[in-house]
C-alpha cells in the first residue's frame, strides 16, 4: 500500500483553480520528483501534502501506516531562514517536536534520534555552533538531519540544492540518493530537470493541470518531457 496517494486534487485559493487532475501515489522506497514551470502549483501541492491548505477537491489518502505528521520536511531556503540565530542542536532537536505531545522537553529518546541523525548528514562535530555561521551545505545537512528526526518513512524537500554551488549540490544530491536507498521515500521538488530523471524513480509534472506521472524512463519518451526540451528549461517556482 502507498505511504501517500492523491487522487483528482484540484488546488487553489480563494476560488480560483491553480492546478488540476492531480493523481499519483508515492510508496516505500520511491524517489519521486515534482518538476513544473513557474506559478505551476508546485508549492501549493507541497502545502496540501502537509496539510497546510485543503484541495478544493479530491482526496489525499495516506496508507501503510504513514500518518501526515510523519512526513520530513525541507523547506526551501530563505535569506532570514539562514540568518537564523539558534545552535545546531537546538535546530536538530526541534525536529522531534510532534513526538513529544504534551510534554513541555525533550526526553533521552528525542535526544538520542538527534544525535544519532546529526551523525548520519556528519554535523555531530558541528552540534555546538550557531547555524547562521555555517556554509549553505553545511546548513542543509543540519536540516536534513532535523527532518529525519521526524521520520525515517518519507522525506519532502523543496529546492534543496538552491544557492549551493556544483560540488555541494553533487554532494547533497548523493546524500538525498543514499537515504533514499537506505529505505527512506523522497517527494523531492525541482527545477532541474536534468538531476530529476538522474535520480529520481518517478516523475510528476504538472502545470494547469497534471502533465505526466510514472517512471523516469517513462517520462523521457513523453510529451511532458518533449514539450520542456522544447522550452529549453524551467523556472523555479
Amino acid at each position: 500500500m502507498a505511504y501517500i496517494t492523491c487522487k483528482d486534487l484540484t488546488l487553489g485559493y480563494g476560488g480560483a483553480v491553480v492546478t488540476k487532475h492531480i493523481q499519483f501515489e508515492v510508496k516505500k522506497g520511491d524517489y519521486l520528483c515534482i518538476v513544473g514551470e513557474n506559478g505551476a502549483g508546485k508549492s501549493t501541492l507541497i502545502k496540501a501534502l502537509l496539510h497546510l491548505m485543503e484541495p478544493m477537491s479530491g482526496e489525499i489518502v495516506y496508507g501503510d501506516g504513514m500518518l501526515a505528521a510523519e512526513i520530513g520536511y525541507l523547506p526551501q531556503q530563505t535569506m532570514i531562514q539562514r540568518d537564523f540565530p539558534a545552535s545546531v542542536w537546538e535546530i536538530v532537536l526541534s525536529g522531534n517536536l510532534a513526538k513529544c505531545g504534551r510534554r513541555p522537553f525533550y526526553g533521552k529518546k528525542e535526544k538520542q534520534a538527534a544525535e544519532e541523525n546529526m551523525k548520519r548528514m556528519s554535523v555531530w562535530d558541528l552540534r555546538k555552533k550557531c547555524y547562521r555561521d555555517l556554509s549553505g551545505g553545511q546548513q542543509q545537512r543540519v536540516l536534513l538531519a532535523r527532518a529525519l528526526c521526524a521520520t525515517s518513512k518519507l522525506l519532502l524537500l523543496d529546492e534543496p540544492v538552491t544557492g549551493l554551488d556544483p560540488k555541494v549540490t553533487a554532494e547533497l544530491y548523493e546524500l538525498i540518493r543514499e537515504l533514499n536507498q537506505n529505505g527512506t521515500a523522497v517527494i523531492m521538488v525541482s527545477h532541474d530537470i536534468h538531476a530529476a530523471t538522474a535520480y529520481a524513480t518517478h516523475i510528476l509534472h504538472i502545470g494547469k493541470s497534471q502533465l505526466f506521472f510514472g517512471t523516469r524512463e517513462e517520462y523521457r519518451g513523453s510529451e511532458a518531457w518533449k514539450l520542456f526540451e522544447g522550452m529549453g528549461g524551467m523556472e523555479n517556482e
